[in-house]
């Protein structure tokens, strides 16, 4: 069936957005309230249609083959006379988690998708089907059909992180910029081109505080290149007999996010101030990075299979309450990334852990 054009939005398709998105993203649900209203519904469209797309790649019963034509299909329904998502319906019949629902009714999202102006259309479509293009590439180097191979080297974790999440970058820089009416292109510019570090820098912190969750589910998103870097096997790192090369390997992945938060921060900063509340929306995210990186350098368990890394929700709460004093301030901002971050986020070069060579600590 083609996609019909649609009229006023439907108070069911709103409804079924804003009811879905706490239970697929607690956080970001908190987090995209703090945006302004002309913003705040464009964004949660976008980032509604991302998690579909999260839910393909995550789904671990659903072949490799069937993602591809999943991911295909899905990037089609966004064209603006694209096809209804009525495969995906079908593949989620019967969901099990609420992502899954999320995926059954992706016609609600798609129709309110449509009821977006052209320009936040045009704004979104591109990067979420990059996104979902990126993924169905990963999806094809499965080992067996249910889980994700270790990814090769530190380059090839770049251009993953840069598919799920360096895409959600740039839409959002793209509806920030559509959205400021005295908008200054080199300023967009600027932040355009930090808009991939930013995703990196916070899909990175997820990997991390993630690393076994994942392991637990048989995926691997550290690259073998730097177990090799150790010397031992992906399938080693959680072995208590490795656990000084174990963490090696984080601390590597950590100083990489390191690096992307650094950037994550000046695009921050580089957001006109007269923009509060999209400064406190990309401030807040970042924020939570950091405390939440800040932990995990620091939690001898980060490798236990049975642990798992997280920030209070006292501490959310701390964070947004400070964010929305300090917002307007670029050097209150500046400042509380530093405490956030502590003393060890600026070692000295010498007493740093190195990235094989070759490699971007960014």
């Amino acid at each position: 069936m083609t996609g019909t054009l649609v009229g006023p939005s439907s108070a069911a398709d709103r409804a079924f957005c804003d009811t879905i998105l706490p239970k697929v993203s607690r956080t970001f649900a908190i987090c995209i309230r703090l945006l302004p209203s002309h913003i705040e519904h464009p964004v949660l469209v976008a980032y509604l249609l991302c998690r579909i797309a999260d839910t393909i790649e995550d789904t671990p019963d659903i072949p490799p083959p069937e993602k591809d034509r999943l991911f295909e299909h899905f990037g089609r329904c966004l064209e603006a006379a694209g096809p209804d998502a009525e495969l995906l319906s079908a593949r989620f019949t019967d969901p099990v988690n609420d992502e899954q629902l999320l995926a059954r009714e992706a016609d609600a999202v798609l129709r309110e998708f449509r009821r977006l102006p052209p320009p936040q259309q045009d704004a979104i479509r591109p990067w979420v089907q990059e996104m979902s293009s990126g993924m169905a590439e990963f999806v094809r180097r499965t080992e067996d059909g249910t889980h994700l191979a270790s990814l090769a080297t530190v380059e090839e974790l770049d251009r993953y992180c840069y598919y799920v999440a360096g895409t959600v970058g740039h839409l959002l820089t793209r509806l920030f910029r559509l959205h400021d009416s005295s908008a200054d292109p080199e300023r967009y510019d600027r932040l355009d081109a930090l808009a991939t570090s930013f995703g990196l820098g916070l899909q990175l912190t997820n990997i991390i505080k993630d690393v076994a969750d994942d392991r637990r589910r048989g995926w691997s998103f550290v690259p073998r290149q730097l177990c090799d870097a150790v010397g031992i096997e992906p399938e080693e790192l959680q072995d208590e007999s490795h656990r000084d090369e174990g963490r090696r390997v984080m601390r590597l992945l950590i100083e990489k996010a390191k690096g992307h938060l650094d950037d994550a921060l000046r695009y921050s900063t580089t957001l006109p101030r007269r923009q509060y509340g999209i400064r406190l929306f990309c401030m807040s995210s970042l924020f939570f990075a950091v405390r939440t990186l800040h932990l995990a350098e620091r939690d001898p368990r980060l490798l236990d299979p049975a642990h798992k890394v997280k920030i209070t929700r006292g501490q959310v709460y701390r964070t947004l309450a400070t964010a929305r004093l300090i917002a307007s301030s670029n050097l209150l901002v500046r400042a509380y990334f530093r405490h956030l971050a502590g003393a060890a986020w600026r070692r000295p070069l010498a007493e740093q852990a190195q990235l094989p060579p070759g490699s971007d600590r960014r």
